[in-house]
């Protein structure tokens, strides 16, 4: 099942307070950025954001495990009350994608 437009929207109208987020459509899912770095999967619905000790500490208890896609790197599943109250959810994009290094350079393109 792959993500509606309308979660999509609703997520980004929850995020709108933090500058540079954004999502983009990868296979049927989405990526969600926050600048240059990947922050989040939506995949089915569900938020997955990476793990962060950061992210870990704010989330503190109500912290799950999941995967987005069956093989990808554990994240911390967001349930819908976490993804309600937009302050915590803004928060925990924002110490995410603050821990997170920098993205690669992009290799240069071969003619």
């Amino acid at each position: 099942m792959a993500t509606s437009q309308s979660t999509i929207d609703f997520l980004l109208d929850q995020l709108r307070a933090l500058p540079g987020v954004r999502a983009r459509k990868m296979f049927g899912e989405y990526a969600l950025y926050c600048g240059e770095k990947v922050v989040a999967l939506v995949c089915d619905n569900q938020l997955f954001v990476k793990i962060t000790p950061a992210g870990k500490a704010l989330v503190g208890e109500r912290y799950r495990e999941g995967e987005a896609y069956p093989g990808a790197k554990p994240s911390m599943l967001i349930d819908a009350d976490e993804i309600e109250d937009y302050e915590r959810l803004c928060e925990l994009i924002r110490v995410t994608a603050a821990s997170l290094p920098p993205p690669k350079p992009k290799k240069p393109k071969r003619k």
